[in-house]
């Protein structure tokens, strides 16, 4: 095989990789979001893939006796094709920030309309929330009959959050929750870069070094 052709079967491959990777996503959001689904993560091991699933309800998600957990291995495995999926499921209370994952936030807000608070008072809430946790970039987006009867939507936005390229898909992390209250449906989508987040275009500028310096 050329070098030529040996690129093109490494790019095939890892877009193979990460179409896969969206599919095993969206079929988890698909299948668990009314168990108190918020997140996952899929990681490459030795062993196989391993699959970490967050959770506002993980008892639910891992079922009586581990029965939804070992129903959602066996479908990767059969129909998806993931290698010898491993699923942990764990309590997104239990970690450290949770302010840092959007459809926490999001589920937040949705909770709060759904108690009668205005939409304005719990967006500056959540977004006074994630500034504190320490977040690079928040951007929140409430859209439906806000305030009048035709549909609208308003946006909050504070930091820096990317919408293309490499760090608008790896480093910021976005979540989409829909709300069904009396005047109809409301979609609440948070995007946020955590605190940890390290954007290409960060870099530091050395000051120069004089050659006596140097020598000595």
């Amino acid at each position: 095989m050329s070098q030529q052709g040996k690129r093109l079967a490494v790019y095939k491959k890892i877009l193979q990789d990460n179409v896969k990777r969206w599919v095993v996503k969206e079929f988890l959001e698909y299948k668990l979001a009314r168990l108190g689904y918020v997140d996952s993560e899929i990681l490459k091991t030795p062993l196989g893939t391993r699959i970490v699933i967050y959770a506002e309800r993980p008892s639910r998600i891992i079922g009586k006796k581990g029965a939804v957990v070992k129903e959602l291995s066996q479908i990767l495995g059969s129909k998806l094709g993931v290698e010898n999926p491993q699923i942990d499921v764990i309590d997104i209370s239990k970690v450290d920030v949770p302010e840092m994952f959007p459809k926490v936030v999001a589920y937040r807000i949705a909770n709060a309309m759904a108690k009668g608070i205005r939409f304005r008072r719990a967006a500056f809430i959540a977004i006074r929330q994630v500034t504190e946790a320490g977040a690079r970039g928040f951007e929140l987006v409430i859209s439906g009959k806000l305030s009048t009867e035709r549909a609208k939507f308003e946006k909050y936005k504070v930091g820096k959050i990317y919408k293309t390229g490499f760090d608008s898909t790896r480093t910021v992390r976005r979540g989409v929750v829909h709300v069904l209250l009396k005047p109809g449906i409301y979609g609440i989508r948070a995007a946020i870069a955590p605190a940890s987040a390290r954007f290409a275009d960060d870099f530091k500028l050395k000051p120069p070094v004089r050659q006596e310096a140097q020598a000595q």
